[in-house]
């Protein structure tokens, strides 16, 4: 057959969105093989679907966990279920003991069924990606089965993704309008509140300012971690307000080549990238796909991540629209210098706390209870940008560069950043305290 040249554009972008060399996945029979290739899907359907802001793509990467993981301890004698300890989630639907299952199967179909529900609105490049998907990993998982194995484990898949789903849809976040920005919002006009800080229409009003009332996972509320109040407004030059914003210019206009790196670096912008939960979901996959994880192991990082840092945003945001702190952008132009502008785009919602630094540290949080405080990595996931890979003795080091890269963006307070690293790390002992392994 003749191949065109726009069927092979077509065919090299899903080999690109599919993190598979010349659109063709590796044949293995491997569970935690499969996890981690759809895994590979979703990082790239979450960077070119319209949506997907940092909250939002958080919250998928949560559902998905939580699927996958369920996948595959619906069959397990030592991982324990999560129904009755992540909040809002009944009795799920068991297997039928007089059945055999596979649970690569049934982990490949609650994956490929609940990501054509959480991506249903991306375009047609990532429609495409999710069918070849489908059906090339789908093969993958059959490889060796019986018709018998594959009839049980794909229904039982679609029940247990329906299940997921069907508590998904309650927690305040499935549907979003409007991009995520609100049709109305009483912008405040007090010294010191948010104020817009970009030209575009749509940036008139924060972005998604309900989101802090999601119904959380493991986090008991969205204020269990609560902050103490960001420095009240001053125009006083010996004020901390003042010497906070004086720290920022200072910085930021002096920024080292390296400085710079690091700002973007860890940018992670949406729809220019994973997004800053995708950069870490994309960390913890590498490292899986470095050690071929096997399924057990692969699904019960990728559950933790994902509901600490699904959290990790409800309780940001929460905090956010709380305190509806100013970003240093309007403060800075309007004290110290006009003409000042940051390195990074200033994001349309509230400062305090920062969320890059809330999530980063609850994710970091996660991993190092998983591999330990000194495990040094490697950080791959802009390789394909052309920012080249960063090199880390820890998962906290990692998360504080995180958190101080927004100050050399010039879009973030020292308190932001530091109340949000001790908020990520709050946040996370509740998704790491839940209980996986039976105790026999």
């Amino acid at each position: 057959m003749m191949v065109t040249r726009r069927r092979a554009l077509q065919i090299g972008c899903a080999a690109t969105l599919l993190g598979w060399p010349g659109g063709i996945a590796r044949a293995q029979d491997n569970g935690g093989e499969i996890l981690r290739q759809w895994y590979k899907v979703v990082l790239n359907l979450v960077r070119h679907t319209a949506t997907y802001s940092p909250p939002v793509a958080s919250r998928a990467f949560a559902y998905l966990g939580v699927a996958a993981y369920q996948a595959v301890a619906s069959g397990s004698t030592t991982l324990v279920s999560l129904a009755g300890q992540l909040n809002g989630l009944k009795e799920l639907p068991p297997r039928d003991p007089k059945k055999q299952y596979s649970d690569a199967v049934i982990t490949h179909c609650v994956m490929a069924s609940a990501v054509k529900t959480f991506f249903g609105n991306t375009g047609p490049t990532g429609q495409r990606v999710m069918a070849a998907a489908e059906k090339k990993l789908k093969g993958n998982a059959m490889q060796g089965l019986s018709p018998e194995i594959v009839e049980a484990s794909l229904a039982y898949g679609e029940q247990l993704k329906a299940a997921i789903i069907d508590w998904s849809s309650t927690d305040g976040g499935a549907v979003i309008e409007n991009m995520g920005f609100p049709m109305e919002y009483p912008v405040s006009k007090e010294p010191g509140r948010w104020a817009p800080t970009s030209a575009i229409r749509l940036q008139q009003f924060p972005l998604l300012p309900t989101w802090g009332r999601n119904r959380t996972f493991a986090l008991p509320s969205a204020t269990s971690c609560g902050l103490p109040p960001p420095y009240p407004f001053s125009e006083d030059p010996n004020s901390d307000f003042f010497r906070q914003a004086k720290e920022v210019y200072d910085v930021t206009t002096h920024l080292t080549p390296e400085q710079v790196a690091i700002a973007r670096f860890w940018s992670d912008d949406p729809m220019l990238s994973f997004t800053p939960p995708g950069h870490w979901i994309s960390i913890a996959n590498d490292l899986l796909d470095e050690k071929k994880a096997g399924l057990d192991e692969s699904a019960e990082v990728m559950m933790r991540l994902g509901v600490a840092m699904a959290d990790g945003f409800i309780g940001c945001w929460s905090a956010k629209f709380q305190f509806d702190y100013v970003r240093p952008v309007t403060v800075i132009k309007k004290l110290i210098d006009a003409k000042w502008e940051p390195l990074l785009i200033t994001p349309p919602f509230p400062e305090y706390p920062s969320g890059h630094s809330t999530e980063s540290g609850a994710a970091a949080a996660v991993l190092t209870s998983i591999y330990g405080e000194n495990f040094a990595f490697t950080d791959r996931t802009h390789v394909r940008d052309g920012l080249g890979e960063r090199k880390f003795a820890s998962f906290q080091a990692a998360a504080d560069e995180a958190g101080i890269s927004r100050m050399y963006g010039g879009i973030h307070f020292r308190p932001a950043i530091e109340q949000g690293l001790k908020q990520g790390r709050c946040i996370a002992e509740f998704a790491i305290g839940l209980r996986t392994r039976s105790a026999a």
